[in-house]
């Protein structure tokens, strides 16, 4: 019997508690990459962004939608289950360390990055067997919706991670602070999440287990594998051809828009996934969450975004060091506004993927990668690198199909949760861009800009939906 209470309960203060947690790892990651933008150069962010392409697509072969069926799964997973799924994700974390190294033996990766780009595949390598030892207790606490002890040892994985990293960047280590960073939070990640949820470690391949996990796993991960070749893929395609330092800016500003994404987006997909789970079959209770989550995602995102488009070039010409990436300014602002139709489509492929409805997300996803791999060629052929950005921004207005696939099945009310916040970042920006030149006269004048600017979004969503925004709050206890 499914307690909506209980599930409201350790949803919202698992929200609250993991959004906490994580403006922590964000506020390690922004500081981590101001430090890294200057001190490294735009080659250095091409080379890491290069090898990473090449760890995304493999990824998909370390699992094959287990992690998701169990958490998915509307009984609770048996020690069956967990082995199963353990064992197969060993197989094949193995599997891709095996091709890692044949890639660098053909010598593939040190061609285009130098030796630099090997020692940083290697690390990632190392991490996939590592990873796999987190899978199942993650699992557990997400099922138990314990959000608050999953975030932990990611808090320690990015301190560890991000502090080796500032440190060697700081002593003039290059990219290859990289390596040893990674290494770092593999192992970091593996021990404080075992302290917190040990398991009975042990291997088995229960064909029962396994052909009920993957009934829903491999729709997950065909999915995820269109996902990377929208993504990883073409990016992988992109650094072959593009010179390292236009790959680089594409690199950074790609990181900088998704700070934004992962702060709000991904706090609440790794909350409303098993929560919507749970509500399969409570179409009042799930179109109450859908709204709440679309509500206050985008209420904390867009002045983000809004915020970053309009500041990026007053900061560069203020930090002598950022002087490096004004070229790619123009990319971080159309990436940014990019993300602001993806935290919408976002938290409605979830819902569709945690009520079963795979297929129609599947079909989003073919759609989503035709059109990168026929729109940014061409982008980058009239506007260069940064045709890339360009298209992206074009792509996501397709995201609105989201919106039309979920309420075939649970009736939102879709405009009503997002305009208020719509309107206050349009009013934001606009305030915003009539400063600019002020902006750029000094730190002072740039702190003033940043806080006017985030008091108009605050008082012209207040003006506009006051009663709403209490009534979203009180609705949380």
């Amino acid at each position: 019997m499914i307690n909506l209470k209980d599930i409201k309960k350790k949803s919202v203060s698992g929200a609250v508690s993991y959004f906490i947690r994580t403006l922590l790892l964000q506020g390690i990651g922004l500081i981590s990459i101001f430090v890294l933008s200057s001190y490294f150069s735009p080659e250095d962010f091409g080379i890491y962004g290069f090898v990473i392409q090449i760890i995304g697509i493999l990824i998909f072969f370390s699992d094959v939608g287990l992690a998701a069926s169990l958490i998915q799964k509307k009984t609770p997973p048996t020690e069956a289950d967990y082995r199963s799924a353990f064992t197969v994700q060993q197989i094949l974390s193995w599997f891709i360390m095996g091709v890692i190294l044949i890639i660098l033996a053909m010598g593939f990766v040190q061609n285009k990055t130098g030796e630099t780009g090997k020692w940083i595949l290697l690390a990632l390598g190392i991490s996939f067997p590592l990873a796999t030892f987190k899978t199942i207790p993650s699992v557990i606490l997400e099922r138990k919706l314990d959000f608050s002890k999953l975030i932990i040892p990611q808090i320690f994985e990015q301190i560890a991670f991000h502090g080796l990293l500032i440190y060697l960047a700081l002593n003039g280590s290059g990219s290859i602070a990289y390596a040893y960073a990674i290494l770092a939070r593999s192992i970091v990640g593996v021990v404080v999440m075992f302290v917190l949820q040990p398991w009975s470690i042990g291997f088995a391949l229960n064909k029962t287990s396994l052909k009920s996990l993957l009934g829903f796993g491999v729709k997950f991960q065909i999915n995820d594998f269109l996902a990377r070749i929208k993504d990883q893929l073409f990016y992988l395609v992109l650094a072959m051809f593009l010179p390292l330092r236009d790959f680089g800016y594409i690199q950074w500003a790609k990181n900088w828009s998704m700070y934004p994404y992962n702060l709000t987006v991904q706090n609440m997909m790794a909350i409303t996934f098993p929560a919507f789970s749970r509500l399969q079959g409570h179409s009042l209770a799930l179109k109450k969450a859908i709204e709440k989550s679309l509500f206050f995602i985008t209420a904390a995102i867009f002045p983000i975004l809004v915020g970053m488009s309009v500041f990026i070039f007053p900061f560069i010409s203020l930090v002598p060091k950022w002087g490096k990436w004004q070229p790619a300014a123009l990319s971080l602002i159309l990436f940014s506004l990019s993300i602001a139709w993806s935290a919408v489509s976002t938290p409605l492929t979830n819902t569709l993927n945690a009520i079963g409805k795979i297929n129609w997300t599947l079909k989003l996803m073919v759609m989503w990668t035709v059109l990168t791999w026929i729109l940014t060629p061409v982008g980058i052929y009239f506007f260069g690198f940064n045709g890339v950005a360009i298209s992206a921004l074009l792509i996501s207005f397709t995201s609105v199909l989201s919106v039309y696939f979920v309420k075939k099945i649970v009736p939102i009310d879709f405009i009503d949760q997002v305009w208020r916040q719509l309107l206050a970042s349009v009013v934001m920006s606009i305030v915003g861009v009539i400063g600019m030149q002020f902006w750029s006269q000094g730190y002072l004048q740039f702190s003033a800009g940043v806080i006017l600017t985030g008091l108009t979004y605050a008082v012209t969503l207040l003006i506009v939906g006051k009663d709403k925004v209490l009534t979203e709050i009180r609705s949380l206890r």
